[in-house]
């Protein structure tokens, strides 16, 4: 059973898997921090309210989260040009000779 369960691990690459994953979400919370702490309150000062994120536009007796939406896509692009940087980076530093 042991054995078995050593080639399945060695066969399907799980340990490799399960240190990507570890390491992804270890990185998405420095890229998180970064976009939070750094980039975001530069963003807002740049803005004549400042506290952008509390847009809502009011539609009977409910409101959108304007504010909240736009800010979580602007986050997310952010991050995600982060993590293409990064990528790229190490993919072109693996392909070096």
């Amino acid at each position: 059973m042991y054995k078995e369960f050593k080639e399945f691990l060695q066969k399907n690459n799980v340990v490799a898997l399960a240190i990507g994953f570890i390491m992804g979400a270890a990185v998405g919370k420095v890229i998180t921090a970064l976009v939070n702490d750094l980039i975001m309150p530069v963003i807002g000062m740049a803005i004549p309210d400042g506290d952008w994120r509390k847009l809502t536009v009011p539609v009977g007796y409910s409101k959108f989260l304007i504010g909240d939406f736009l800010g979580t896509s602007v986050d997310f692009v952010i991050i995600a040009w982060v993590v293409f940087l990064i990528t790229k980076a190490l993919i072109k530093v693996e392909a070096a000779p």
